[in-house]
C-alpha cells in the first residue's frame, strides 16, 4: 500500500508508546574487504565523529563528512556533478533529483536493517517502495520565543509581521521553501498553493518580513546565540534549536503556531554516480543499528525513525515535545512537499528579489 507523508504523522505517535517490543539487532552484514573512502554529504553537526570513526574501525572504510548549509545547496552542488557517495536529503528536494536520475536503486539486500525503519515513514509517494532513499530522522519548524522579552504570546505564524517584533525576527535566509510556506500560512493560505497570486502574495509578505528580520547561520551554534543574546525575541527554528537554548539557561518557549507546524523528514540517499555503492549501502545499514541510530539521536537532538533504536534513546529526549510532538501536533501539521516545476520557477523568480532584502546578523 503506498502512503503519503501526510497519512502517516498519527501512526507515528502512536508507534512511539509501544517502541522497542520484540525488536532485536539484526546481524551485520558482512565487513567489505576493500578499503576505501566514502564522501557523505550532510548537514553540519548531523552525526557525531564516534559513529564514522566506529565504521572505519569495523569495515575499514573511511567516510569524509563534507556539509551543506541548505537543501538548496545541495541539490544544486549534486546536479552539477559534485562527487559523493551518500547524500542525506529531505522527502521533498527527493523529486528533482529522481527526475534528473542523480539518486541509484538501492540494492536490499546491502540493507537488512531497514526493517527497523518504523512503517509509518516507508513507501511515501515521492518514493513508492523506497527504491532510492531510507527515512532517517524527522522533525518540525516552529517559533523559538524568548518569553521575557514578548509579550504578549506569540500564538500564530502572522505573529512574525506584528510591528512590536519589527528587527527582532531571526531566521535562517536559505530555507525560501519553510519561508515560503510560513508566508502562506501567515496570511491564511494553504502552504502548497501554487496559484500565482498566492505566490505573489506571499513574495510580497516575505519581502517586508526580510526587510527586518536578522539572517543567521543554519547551524544552531551559530543561530542561538542571537537569540539568547537578546538581539532577537524570535527564532525560525527547529527542536535542535531549542535544547541548546533551555540548555544554556535561556527563557525560551517553542511555540507551534494555531495555524499547524511544518513538518519535514530526511532521507539517506545512494548517488548514481557513486563508485562505492556497496560500500554506502553497507554504511547506511551500519547507521540502521538501534544503537547506532540513538547514537545520532541522542547527538542531534532530532526525532528518529528508527523503531528500534527509540528505547535507546535518552528518555528526557523521547519526553520532549518539541522533538516527539503529541499526536494532535502532528495531525495538525503541514508536511513539506515539493511545487510543480512550473510553480517552483515562480516562486524562485520571487525569491531572487526577495532575497535581496534580508539584512545580515549584526547589522
Amino acid at each position: 500500500m503506498r502512503l503519503t507523508f501526510a497519512s502517516t504523522v498519527l501512526g507515528l505517535a502512536l508507534a512511539l508508546t509501544a517502541c522497542g517490543e520484540g525488536a532485536g539487532s539484526p546481524p551485520a552484514v558482512t565487513a567489505t574487504p576493500e578499503r576505501t573512502t566514502l564522501v557523505l554529504y550532510d548537514w553540519a553537526e548531523d552525526l557525531p565523529q564516534t559513529v564514522l570513526d566506529a565504521f572505519e574501525a569495523e569495515y575499514g572504510v573511511k567516510v569524509a563528512y563534507q556539509t551543506y548549509e541548505s537543501q538548496e545547496e545541495a541539490v544544486e552542488a549534486l546536479r552539477t556533478g559534485k562527487p559523493v557517495d551518500v547524500a542525506v536529503i529531505e522527502h521533498d528536494f527527493l523529486a528533482p533529483l529522481l527526475a534528473r536520475g542523480l539518486l541509484a536503486e538501492l540494492d536490499f539486500r546491502n540493507l537488512p536493517n531497514f526493517k527497523n525503519v518504523l512503517p509509518n515513514f516507508r513507501d511515501h509517494a515521492v518514493d513508492p517502495g523506497n527504491r532510492h532513499s531510507v527515512p532517517y530522522q524527522y522533525g518540525t519548524t516552529g517559533l523559538l520565543v524568548r518569553t521575557d522579552l514578548v509579550d504578549p504570546p506569540v500564538t500564530s505564524w502572522a505573529d512574525l509581521w506584528d510591528p512590536r517584533l519589527a528587527g527582532k525576527v531571526a531566521l535562517r535566509a536559505d530555507q525560501p521553501r519553510e519561508l515560503r510556506s510560513v508566508a502562506m500560512l501567515g496570511l491564511g493560505l494553504p502552504p502548497q498553493s501554487e496559484d500565482v497570486a498566492h505566490l505573489e502574495a506571499a513574495g510580497a509578505r516575505l519581502e517586508s518580513l526580510l526587510a527586518q528580520a536578522i539572517a543567521v547561520a543554519p547551524e544552531r551554534s551559530e543561530a542561538v546565540p542571537v537569540l539568547l543574546s537578546g538581539q532577537a525575541a524570535v527564532l525560525l527554528g527547529w527542536a535542535d534549536d531549542y535544547r541548546l537554548a533551555k540548555a544554556e539557561g535561556g527563557q525560551v518557549d517553542y511555540v507551534v503556531p494555531r495555524e499547524g507546524a511544518l513538518l519535514w523528514f530526511n532521507s539517506y540517499t545512494v548517488m548514481a554516480s557513486s563508485r562505492r555503492r556497496a560500500a554506502a549501502e553497507r554504511f547506511i545499514n551500519f547507521l540502521l543499528r538501534p544503537e547506532v541510530s540513538a547514537e545520532i539521536a541522542n547527538y542531534n537532538e532530532y526525532a528518529t525513525v528508527n523503531e528500534a533504536a527509540l528505547a535507546h534513546v535518552r528518555d528526557e529526549l523521547r519526553g520532549d515535545p518539541a522533538i516527539y510532538p503529541p499526536p494532535a501536533v502532528l495531525a495538525g501539521a503541514h508536511p513539506f512537499l515539493s511545487l510543480s516545476p512550473q510553480g517552483e520557477q515562480v516562486f524562485e523568480g520571487l525569491w531572487r528579489r526577495v532575497r535581496a532584502t534580508l539584512k545580515p546578523e549584526g547589522s
